[in-house]
C-alpha cells in the first residue's frame, strides 16, 4: 500500500486523480482552505466557534506551503483537486493552484471524517460510496452555524447510510475522533435538518441504498466553503469536495 508522501507526489504529478476515502488507512486526512490575510482572524475566530465543522489541525503562516504535519509536501499541489471561488461564486476546479497563489494567503487544515471511516469498516460497517467508488454525498442543512465576522451560514454535513444494528457501533466509535468531525449530528428523517431529497446531494454523488437503512449524519468540513461563499470574498480556494490532503500524521485511536 502507499504511504501518503508517495499518494501526494502522484496527485502532484497527476498520476491519479480521485476521491481519497479509503487511501492511506490510519493517516489523518484535512480539508483546506486558502483565503487572504486579512480574513485569517475572523475565520479562525469561526472555527473556534463551530469546532464540530470546522476542528482546526493546522493554520499555516501567510505565503507557507509546506504544513507540518505533511513534511515536504506542497498545498498548491498535493491534493487529487482543488476549488477556486471568486466574489461569493464557485469559478472552477483545477488539479494545481500554483498560478492562483498569492502570498498573502493564509492555509487552514481541517479535519475530515475519511479519517475515522477504517475505524468503522474494521467493525465491519459498510459504507457505500466506498463499496460504490462514488464521492460521499454531502448536504446543505437548517443547521445554523455560530457566525464570527464576515461569516455566517449553515452547516454542511456528510451522509453515511446505515443497517440498523450498526448505528450505535457508529456512533461510539466515531465519537473518539474529536479532530475529525467526531459523533453524528443527526440521525434518521432528513428532512429534519432541511434536506428533501437524499438523491440531489449538494456535494458529491448520491448513494445507492437499500429502504431498511438509516441515513446518518455527520458535521462536515464543506461547511467553510458554505460559509465562504456567503461573505462573498473576493477570492478564496479550497479542496474540491472529497478530495483531501493526506498527512504524514496517524490518526486518532
Amino acid at each position: 500500500m502507499k504511504s501518503p508522501k508517495d499518494m501526494r507526489e502522484l496527485f502532484r504529478n497527476n498520476e491519479h486523480v480521485g476521491t481519497t476515502s479509503n487511501m492511506c488507512p490510519n493517516y489523518l486526512q484535512t480539508n483546506l482552505i486558502s483565503l487572504p490575510y486579512e480574513y485569517a482572524f475572523d475565520f479562525l475566530l469561526f472555527c473556534f466557534r463551530n469546532p464540530k465543522s470546522c476542528p482546526v489541525i493546522d493554520v499555516l503562516e501567510p505565503g507557507q506551503v509546506e504544513p507540518s504535519i505533511a513534511i515536504g509536501a506542497d498545498i498548491r499541489s498535493d491534493l487529487p483537486k482543488y476549488r477556486v471561488y471568486q466574489n461569493g461564486e464557485f469559478s472552477r476546479e483545477v488539479f494545481n493552484i500554483a498560478e492562483e497563489w498569492n502570498e498573502r494567503y493564509v492555509t487552514f487544515l481541517i479535519g475530515c471524517s475519511f479519517t475515522f471511516e477504517k475505524a468503522l469498516t474494521e467493525k465491519g460497517i459498510q459504507l457505500l460510496h466506498q463499496e460504490q467508488g462514488s464521492v460521499i454525498p454531502m448536504y446543505r442543512t437548517n443547521i445554523p452555524c455560530h457566525p464570527a465576522g464576515p461569516f455566517s451560514g449553515n452547516m454542511v454535513v456528510s451522509m453515511r447510510p446505515l443497517k440498523p444494528e450498526e448505528v450505535d457501533h457508529a456512533v461510539k466509535i466515531t465519537s473518539r475522533f474529536e479532530t475529525s468531525h467526531g459523533s453524528p449530528v443527526h440521525i434518521g428523517d432528513p428532512k429534519e435538518i432541511g434536506i428533501d431529497d437524499l438523491n440531489q446531494p449538494d456535494y458529491g454523488e448520491p448513494v445507492d441504498m437499500d429502504d431498511d437503512r438509516i441515513p446518518v449524519f455527520w458535521a462536515c468540513g464543506v461547511t467553510p466553503q458554505n460559509v465562504l461563499q456567503n461573505a462573498r470574498l473576493p477570492k478564496f480556494i479550497s479542496h474540491a469536495p472529497g478530495y483531501m490532503l493526506i498527512t504524514d500524521q496517524f490518526e486518532e485511536t
